[in-house]
């Protein structure tokens, strides 16, 4: 009886294991986050609306426009092109948005 080599074996499973990464990082099915991924994009303040109380905002707008996608509220940065988030709380959970619903494929 003859043994065999395991170590073509091994770096055969290796190889493959590497090679499937790489195929899905390029596809991009496969995204290793980075900590710049989940900074903070701005820090933002609720003005409360009072019926027959004035209150002041600056003129200038802010550097983010919001849209809501799917029902949440999506902040996409005007002075830094694809930066986008998602608006959460201080508990971490989105702001849900009402009226603008995003089309559905028709099949």
């Amino acid at each position: 009886m003859s043994e065999r080599n395991p170590i073509p074996l091994i770096l055969t499973g290796i190889g493959s294991i590497v090679g499937t990464v790489m195929v899905l990082w390029y596809y991009g099915y496969l995204h290793f986050a980075k900590p710049e991924d989940a900074l903070l994009l701005s820090d933002f303040t609720m003005l409360k609306t009072i019926p027959g109380e004035d209150y002041k905002v600056s003129l200038e707008p802010a550097a983010q426009v919001a849209q809501c996608v799917d029902g949440v509220l999506v902040l996409f940065d005007t002075q830094q092109k694809g930066l986008t988030g998602v608006l959460v709380d201080n508990k971490k959970k989105a702001v849900r948005c009402m009226g603008e619903e995003t089309p559905q494929e028709v099949r």
